[in-house]
Protein backbone atom coordinates (compact mmCIF):
# COMPACT_ATOMS: atom_id res chain seq x y z
CA UNK A 1 0.00 0.00 0.00
CA UNK A 2 2.94 2.34 0.70
CA UNK A 3 4.06 1.78 -2.89
CA UNK A 4 0.74 3.10 -4.19
CA UNK A 5 0.82 6.15 -1.89
CA UNK A 6 4.36 7.05 -3.00
CA UNK A 7 3.46 6.72 -6.68
CA UNK A 8 0.31 8.82 -6.23
CA UNK A 9 2.51 11.66 -4.95
CA UNK A 10 4.93 11.27 -7.88
CA UNK A 11 2.17 11.24 -10.46
CA UNK A 12 0.26 14.08 -8.81
CA UNK A 13 3.21 16.36 -9.59
CA UNK A 14 3.59 15.08 -13.16
CA UNK A 15 0.34 16.43 -14.66
CA UNK A 16 1.15 20.10 -14.10
CA UNK A 17 4.79 19.56 -15.09
CA UNK A 18 3.85 18.00 -18.44
CA UNK A 19 1.49 20.86 -19.27
CA UNK A 20 3.97 23.53 -18.18
CA UNK A 21 7.09 22.16 -19.89
CA UNK A 22 5.88 20.21 -22.93
CA UNK A 23 2.92 22.11 -24.33
CA UNK A 24 4.52 22.28 -27.81
CA UNK A 25 5.82 18.70 -27.92
CA UNK A 26 3.61 16.09 -29.61
CA UNK A 27 2.06 13.58 -27.25
CA UNK A 28 3.48 10.62 -29.16
CA UNK A 29 7.05 11.95 -29.04
CA UNK A 30 6.77 12.71 -25.33
CA UNK A 31 5.44 9.19 -24.71
CA UNK A 32 8.29 7.62 -26.68
CA UNK A 33 10.96 9.72 -24.91
CA UNK A 34 9.68 8.98 -21.40
CA UNK A 35 9.55 5.26 -22.11
CA UNK A 36 12.96 5.24 -23.81
CA UNK A 37 14.40 6.80 -20.64
CA UNK A 38 12.58 4.33 -18.39
CA UNK A 39 13.54 1.19 -20.37
CA UNK A 40 17.33 1.21 -19.65
CA UNK A 41 16.61 1.49 -15.92
CA UNK A 42 15.28 -2.08 -15.97
CA UNK A 43 17.21 -3.79 -18.79
CA UNK A 44 20.11 -4.82 -16.47
CA UNK A 45 17.65 -6.77 -14.31
CA UNK A 46 16.03 -8.71 -17.17
CA UNK A 47 16.57 -12.42 -16.47
CA UNK A 48 17.57 -14.82 -19.30
CA UNK A 49 14.18 -16.58 -19.14
CA UNK A 50 12.51 -13.36 -20.30
CA UNK A 51 14.91 -12.74 -23.20
CA UNK A 52 13.45 -15.55 -25.28
CA UNK A 53 10.68 -15.29 -27.85
CA UNK A 54 7.77 -17.31 -26.49
CA UNK A 55 4.06 -16.92 -25.84
CA UNK A 56 4.47 -15.80 -22.23
CA UNK A 57 7.03 -13.10 -23.01
CA UNK A 58 4.93 -11.84 -25.92
CA UNK A 59 2.03 -11.53 -23.49
CA UNK A 60 4.19 -9.31 -21.27
CA UNK A 61 5.13 -7.18 -24.27
CA UNK A 62 1.44 -6.76 -25.12
CA UNK A 63 0.56 -5.78 -21.55
CA UNK A 64 3.25 -3.10 -21.59
CA UNK A 65 2.20 -1.90 -25.05
CA UNK A 66 -1.35 -1.35 -23.81
CA UNK A 67 -0.84 -0.20 -20.22
CA UNK A 68 2.07 2.15 -20.88
CA UNK A 69 2.45 2.69 -24.63
CA UNK A 70 -1.09 3.30 -25.86
CA UNK A 71 -2.05 4.86 -22.53
CA UNK A 72 0.78 7.40 -22.72
CA UNK A 73 0.12 8.26 -26.36
CA UNK A 74 -3.53 9.12 -25.68
CA UNK A 75 -2.85 10.70 -22.27
CA UNK A 76 -0.22 13.12 -23.53
CA UNK A 77 -2.18 13.90 -26.67
CA UNK A 78 -5.08 15.03 -24.46
CA UNK A 79 -2.93 17.85 -23.01
CA UNK A 80 -3.40 19.64 -26.34
CA UNK A 81 -7.05 20.19 -25.38
CA UNK A 82 -7.05 20.07 -21.56
CA UNK A 83 -5.21 21.66 -18.65
CA UNK A 84 -3.12 19.52 -16.30
CA UNK A 85 -5.72 19.34 -13.53
CA UNK A 86 -8.47 18.50 -16.06
CA UNK A 87 -6.43 15.56 -17.32
CA UNK A 88 -5.93 14.42 -13.73
CA UNK A 89 -9.66 14.76 -12.97
CA UNK A 90 -10.62 12.65 -15.96
CA UNK A 91 -8.47 9.76 -14.71
CA UNK A 92 -11.26 9.20 -12.15
CA UNK A 93 -12.86 6.85 -14.66
CA UNK A 94 -9.95 4.40 -14.44
CA UNK A 95 -11.38 2.46 -11.43
CA UNK A 96 -14.66 1.99 -13.28
CA UNK A 97 -12.76 0.59 -16.24
CA UNK A 98 -10.83 -1.64 -13.81
CA UNK A 99 -14.16 -3.14 -12.73
CA UNK A 100 -15.25 -3.46 -16.37
CA UNK A 101 -11.98 -5.11 -17.44
CA UNK A 102 -12.03 -7.43 -14.42
CA UNK A 103 -15.59 -8.52 -15.27
CA UNK A 104 -15.01 -9.03 -18.99
CA UNK A 105 -11.72 -10.90 -18.55
CA UNK A 106 -13.48 -13.16 -16.04
CA UNK A 107 -16.23 -13.81 -18.59
CA UNK A 108 -18.90 -12.04 -16.54
CA UNK A 109 -21.19 -9.08 -17.17
CA UNK A 110 -20.46 -5.88 -15.22
CA UNK A 111 -22.72 -5.48 -12.17
CA UNK A 112 -25.76 -3.20 -12.39
CA UNK A 113 -24.25 -0.57 -10.10
CA UNK A 114 -21.35 -0.13 -12.53
CA UNK A 115 -23.58 1.71 -14.99
CA UNK A 116 -25.16 3.95 -12.33
CA UNK A 117 -21.88 4.99 -10.72
CA UNK A 118 -20.44 5.57 -14.19
CA UNK A 119 -23.34 7.90 -14.98
CA UNK A 120 -22.72 9.93 -11.83
CA UNK A 121 -19.00 10.12 -12.60
CA UNK A 122 -19.75 11.40 -16.11
CA UNK A 123 -22.11 14.02 -14.66
CA UNK A 124 -19.50 15.18 -12.17
CA UNK A 125 -16.79 15.42 -14.81
CA UNK A 126 -19.01 17.36 -17.21
CA UNK A 127 -20.09 19.75 -14.45
CA UNK A 128 -16.49 20.85 -13.99
CA UNK A 129 -16.23 22.02 -17.60
CA UNK A 130 -17.98 25.25 -18.54
CA UNK A 131 -20.67 24.42 -21.15
CA UNK A 132 -19.19 26.77 -23.75
CA UNK A 133 -15.78 25.04 -23.50
CA UNK A 134 -16.98 21.45 -23.84
CA UNK A 135 -17.00 21.29 -27.69
CA UNK A 136 -13.33 22.23 -27.90
CA UNK A 137 -12.45 19.84 -25.06
CA UNK A 138 -14.33 16.80 -26.42
CA UNK A 139 -11.25 15.38 -28.25
CA UNK A 140 -9.25 15.56 -25.00
CA UNK A 141 -12.08 13.97 -23.01
CA UNK A 142 -12.34 11.09 -25.49
CA UNK A 143 -8.57 10.60 -25.57
CA UNK A 144 -8.58 10.37 -21.77
CA UNK A 145 -11.20 7.63 -21.86
CA UNK A 146 -8.97 5.59 -24.16
CA UNK A 147 -6.03 6.22 -21.82
CA UNK A 148 -8.09 5.13 -18.81
CA UNK A 149 -9.23 1.94 -20.55
CA UNK A 150 -5.65 1.07 -21.56
CA UNK A 151 -4.32 1.60 -18.04
CA UNK A 152 -7.17 -0.43 -16.51
CA UNK A 153 -6.77 -3.35 -18.93
CA UNK A 154 -3.01 -3.36 -18.35
CA UNK A 155 -3.39 -3.41 -14.57
CA UNK A 156 -5.81 -6.32 -14.61
CA UNK A 157 -3.69 -8.15 -17.19
CA UNK A 158 -0.56 -7.76 -15.04
CA UNK A 159 -2.43 -8.83 -11.88
CA UNK A 160 -3.67 -11.97 -13.63
CA UNK A 161 -0.22 -12.86 -14.92
CA UNK A 162 1.39 -12.36 -11.52
CA UNK A 163 -1.30 -14.29 -9.66
CA UNK A 164 -0.94 -17.19 -12.09
CA UNK A 165 2.87 -17.18 -11.65
CA UNK A 166 3.57 -16.70 -7.91
CA UNK A 167 7.26 -17.50 -8.32
CA UNK A 168 7.74 -14.65 -10.78
CA UNK A 169 9.56 -11.57 -9.48
CA UNK A 170 8.52 -8.10 -10.67
CA UNK A 171 12.04 -6.86 -11.36
CA UNK A 172 13.07 -9.92 -13.40
CA UNK A 173 10.66 -9.24 -16.26
CA UNK A 174 9.61 -5.61 -15.96
CA UNK A 175 11.84 -4.42 -18.80
CA UNK A 176 9.61 -6.37 -21.20
CA UNK A 177 6.66 -4.15 -20.31
CA UNK A 178 8.63 -1.02 -21.17
CA UNK A 179 10.00 -2.63 -24.33
CA UNK A 180 6.47 -3.39 -25.50
CA UNK A 181 5.50 0.20 -24.73
CA UNK A 182 8.46 1.65 -26.65
CA UNK A 183 7.71 -0.54 -29.68
CA UNK A 184 4.11 0.63 -29.90
CA UNK A 185 4.97 4.34 -29.49
CA UNK A 186 7.52 4.44 -32.33
CA UNK A 187 5.07 4.32 -35.29
CA UNK A 188 2.95 7.02 -33.64
CA UNK A 189 5.94 9.30 -33.00
CA UNK A 190 7.68 9.04 -36.38
CA UNK A 191 5.13 11.15 -38.35
CA UNK A 192 5.81 14.05 -35.94
CA UNK A 193 9.54 14.12 -36.84
CA UNK A 194 10.76 13.34 -33.29
CA UNK A 195 14.40 14.17 -34.11
CA UNK A 196 13.43 17.76 -34.92
CA UNK A 197 11.21 17.98 -31.83
CA UNK A 198 13.99 16.66 -29.58
CA UNK A 199 16.42 19.22 -31.00
CA UNK A 200 14.17 22.04 -29.81
CA UNK A 201 14.17 20.98 -26.14
CA UNK A 202 16.01 23.31 -23.75
CA UNK A 203 17.87 22.53 -20.52
CA UNK A 204 14.92 22.76 -18.15
CA UNK A 205 12.85 20.53 -20.42
CA UNK A 206 15.58 17.89 -20.46
CA UNK A 207 15.76 17.94 -16.65
CA UNK A 208 11.97 17.60 -16.47
CA UNK A 209 12.07 14.81 -19.07
CA UNK A 210 14.75 12.87 -17.20
CA UNK A 211 12.69 13.15 -14.01
CA UNK A 212 9.48 12.10 -15.74
CA UNK A 213 11.15 9.21 -17.56
CA UNK A 214 13.32 7.71 -14.83
CA UNK A 215 11.34 8.57 -11.68
CA UNK A 216 7.67 9.16 -12.56
CA UNK A 217 7.55 6.56 -15.36
CA UNK A 218 10.38 4.16 -14.48
CA UNK A 219 10.23 3.90 -10.71
CA UNK A 220 6.58 4.95 -10.57
CA UNK A 221 5.17 2.25 -12.84
CA UNK A 222 7.32 -0.42 -11.22
CA UNK A 223 6.14 0.48 -7.72
CA UNK A 224 2.55 0.79 -8.93
CA UNK A 225 2.42 -2.65 -10.50
CA UNK A 226 4.27 -4.13 -7.52
CA UNK A 227 1.71 -2.54 -5.20
CA UNK A 228 -1.21 -3.58 -7.42
CA UNK A 229 -0.37 -7.24 -6.86
CA UNK A 230 -0.29 -6.77 -3.07
CA UNK A 231 -3.70 -5.14 -2.57
CA UNK A 232 -7.24 -6.21 -3.41
CA UNK A 233 -8.97 -4.80 -6.53
CA UNK A 234 -11.18 -2.50 -4.42
CA UNK A 235 -8.17 -0.84 -2.78
CA UNK A 236 -6.45 -0.63 -6.16
CA UNK A 237 -9.46 1.22 -7.55
CA UNK A 238 -9.33 3.75 -4.70
CA UNK A 239 -5.59 4.37 -5.07
CA UNK A 240 -6.10 5.02 -8.78
CA UNK A 241 -7.84 8.23 -7.72
CA UNK A 242 -5.58 9.39 -4.88
CA UNK A 243 -3.48 11.31 -7.40
CA UNK A 244 -6.48 13.43 -8.47
CA UNK A 245 -6.71 15.82 -5.49
CA UNK A 246 -2.91 15.92 -5.30
CA UNK A 247 -2.56 16.78 -9.00
CA UNK A 248 -5.39 19.34 -8.83
CA UNK A 249 -3.82 21.23 -5.92
CA UNK A 250 -0.32 21.14 -7.46
CA UNK A 251 -1.51 22.20 -10.93
CA UNK A 252 -3.55 25.14 -9.61
CA UNK A 253 -1.32 26.42 -6.81
CA UNK A 254 2.20 25.53 -8.01
CA UNK A 255 1.87 25.59 -11.81
CA UNK A 256 -0.72 28.43 -11.63
CA UNK A 257 -3.37 26.86 -13.84
CA UNK A 258 -6.70 28.69 -13.78
CA UNK A 259 -9.83 26.94 -12.56
CA UNK A 260 -13.42 27.99 -11.86
CA UNK A 261 -13.90 27.01 -8.21
CA UNK A 262 -17.69 27.35 -8.42
CA UNK A 263 -17.66 24.59 -11.02
CA UNK A 264 -14.65 22.61 -9.76
CA UNK A 265 -15.80 22.09 -6.15
CA UNK A 266 -19.38 20.83 -6.88
CA UNK A 267 -18.01 18.63 -9.65
CA UNK A 268 -15.43 17.14 -7.28
CA UNK A 269 -18.16 16.40 -4.74
CA UNK A 270 -20.21 14.55 -7.37
CA UNK A 271 -17.12 12.62 -8.46
CA UNK A 272 -16.29 11.80 -4.84
CA UNK A 273 -19.85 10.58 -4.26
CA UNK A 274 -19.70 8.30 -7.29
CA UNK A 275 -16.33 6.96 -6.13
CA UNK A 276 -17.59 6.18 -2.59
CA UNK A 277 -20.69 4.51 -4.03
CA UNK A 278 -18.59 2.43 -6.42
CA UNK A 279 -16.20 1.44 -3.61
CA UNK A 280 -19.01 0.25 -1.29
CA UNK A 281 -20.83 -1.52 -4.11
CA UNK A 282 -17.64 -3.18 -5.30
CA UNK A 283 -16.85 -4.60 -1.86
CA UNK A 284 -20.37 -6.00 -1.58
CA UNK A 285 -20.17 -7.42 -5.11
CA UNK A 286 -16.84 -9.13 -4.42
CA UNK A 287 -18.20 -10.60 -1.17
CA UNK A 288 -21.26 -12.01 -2.91
CA UNK A 289 -19.19 -13.34 -5.81
CA UNK A 290 -16.72 -15.17 -3.54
Amino acid sequence: MLYLVAVSLLWGFSFGLVKAEFGTLSGSTLAMLRLLIALPCFLPFLKPAYRRINKFNLKLLCIGAIQYGLMYITLFSSFKYLSGYEVALLTIFTPLYVVLADSLLAGKRPPYWFWMTSGFAVAGALWIFAPQTIPQKVPGILLMQIANICFAVGQIGWRNVRKANPGMRDLDSFALLYLGAVIVTLPFALPHNPIAEIGQLDGSQWIALLYLGSIASGLGFFLWNAGAVRVNPASLAVFNNLKIPIATVISIFIFKETASMERLLPGLLILLGSLIWAELAYKKWITNRA
